[in-house]
């Protein structure tokens, strides 16, 4: 009880690597490489050497020389500087752009902000598996197209997108091609100058590096594409100005290069990690793959359950840190706009576990993970009142005998139901006006199911005509429920007026 959950939610962000943290720390003292790397002294001189080094590696890990890499703070200001850096650039060629509908966020928001200027955005959808067909891509562009952005692997599936044949449409057509490389680099090979890309962002917490640093690939004689989005400095090409973060670039360095040097024994190694967590979590029945069929990322697994409901899903695993769906959507109750995308109903969006591992990772790991959830969707599934029923209803003991000696029966009623937030049954043993015996199914919520077991508590013994003595807002208030739940407790409300109504 007293052990930190064990964490799979790598694409969220990841642990520093201890080598990786010892060179940090190299640069942060009066001892260290601390100096501003644009002064002319000997600390600066140092600096600047430090960065040189940290560049050098960074591009390698894609395929690109040091003077095509522009730090910025991270991926989403790196989409953020290639998406509105291009098309406010070229706004005088052309005014569209195409992009996909299960882009991460920093994406969809910098193309949103430039409709509101005035832009037009085509939106593409992927199919099924989430892959998009780069003939789709090609019967987007228009003439007046000044980029297209799509990204290399998606943040809550893992999907893999075919990128050269992507930016070959795309130089056929002259079209500036972008795609958000976060959760591919360092976990798949690239090369940037073999798949023809102009820009790329990638960022250094999704490979054991430092939060607060990434960089945009901005390919050599694609400059003058890009209008800078902050200013003061001239630093990065005058791209990105402000003073340098040597640290933090020494940090990104150095995970590149770990990363780089690891890619392909790492990747063997979660792919079956992957694949052994899929086996076993296949084996429970009702469980779907999003993005089966599709090339993806070796260390992210995404899976719907059938028949369970996702927040009591999550609450029921504590051991466990993981996730619902991309950490930059976190806040919203909204089921997963990606899965949505892919065509999955609501409640499997919502039942949806993103487990996602990296270098510290074991099959130990895996293998909690794998008991842990198992025994969390039998107990949901075996309290939903969709769960299959004997063919006496599976009866407790005592029920059978009062209802065969006719000294009993038994009335029940539901509220909500399949496919809404909440379904909740009630089944009472009564004699004449009194419940003598009650229990409860419910799908829902953990607020729901904890109301739900709480009011089921309160019936025995209660009359007829007292049967529904307080509301939902009284059980709301008693069990500390959020008011944006409160409307979750009517079923539960619904589901004891028709018992009512079975008991006339």
């Amino acid at each position: 009880m007293n052990s930190p959950p064990v964490y799979l939610d790598y694409a969220a962000t990841t642990p520093v690597d201890p080598a990786v943290a010892a060179v940090m720390s190299g640069c942060l003292t009066a001892s260290g490489t601390f100096g501003n790397a644009a002064s002319i002294h000997p600390y600066g001189a140092a600096a600047a050497a430090c960065i040189a080094a940290a560049r050098q590696q960074v591009a390698a890990l894609i395929g690109a020389t040091a003077d095509e890499i522009v730090f910025t703070s991270g991926a989403t200001e790196s989409n953020n500087l290639a998406i509105l850096g291009c098309a406010r650039a070229n706004a005088d060629r052309g005014r569209h752009l195409v992009s996909v509908r299960t882009e991460h966020k920093s994406v969809l928001d910098a193309a949103r902000r430039l409709e509101r200027e005035g832009f037009t955005v085509t939106w593409l959808t992927p199919g099924a598996s989430g892959v998009v067909e780069p003939a789709a891509v090609a019967a987007a562009l228009r003439p007046d197209t000044v980029l297209a952005s799509v990204m290399c692997a998606n943040n809550e599936t893992g999907v893999l997108q075919d990128l050269a044949a992507i930016a070959a449409v795309c130089r056929e057509r002259r079209v500036a091609f972008h795609s958000d490389a976060a959760q591919a680099a360092g976990k798949v090979p690239l090369d940037v100058h073999a798949l023809g890309l102009d820009f790329l962002s990638f960022t250094a917490h999704k490979l054991c590096g430092p939060k607060g640093v990434g960089a945009l690939y901005v390919r050599r004689g694609t400059r003058a594409l890009l209008q800078p989005l902050t200013f003061g400095g001239g630093q990065e090409r005058a791209l990105r100005p402000g003073t340098l973060p040597t640290h933090q670039l020494a940090g990104f360095g150095a995970a590149c290069e770990i990363a780089l040097h690891e890619l392909a024994p790492e990747a063997a190694r979660l792919t079956r990690l992957r694949e052994r967590l899929w086996a076993r979590l296949a084996a429970l029945g009702g469980t779907h793959l999003n993005g089966a069929g599709a090339p993806r990322v070796p260390g992210i697994l995404n899976v719907s359950f059938e028949g369970v409901e996702g927040e009591s899903l999550v609450a029921g695993l504590p051991g466990l840190a993981l996730s619902t769906g991309a950490a930059c959507n976190s806040d919203s109750s909204e089921p997963s706009y990606v899965l949505r995308a892919l065509g999955r109903n609501r409640q499997l969006a919502e039942s949806s576990l993103r487990f996602s591992f990296g270098r510290f990772t074991r099959e130990a790991d895996i293998d909690f993970a794998i008991s842990a959830v198992g025994h969390q969707v039998a107990r949901l599934r075996g309290f939903s009142p969709g769960a299959p029923r004997g063919p006496e209803g599976d009866l407790p003991d005592a029920w059978a005998r009062e209802t065969a000696g006719g000294a009993a029966r038994i009335v029940n009623g539901e509220g909500g139901g399949q496919g809404q937030d909440s379904w909740v049954r009630f089944e009472l043993l009564v004699a004449g006006d009194i419940v003598k015996d009650a229990r409860f199914k419910a799908f829902g919520c953990p607020h729901t199911m904890d109301t739900a077991a709480w009011v089921c508590g309160r019936l025995n013994g209660r009359a007829r005509a007292a049967l529904i003595c307080d509301t939902p807002q009284d059980w709301a208030q008693a069990r500390d429920v959020p008011i944006e739940k409160l409307g979750r407790l009517f079923a539960i409300e619904d589901a004891l007026r028709a018992c009512l109504a079975q008991w006339a």
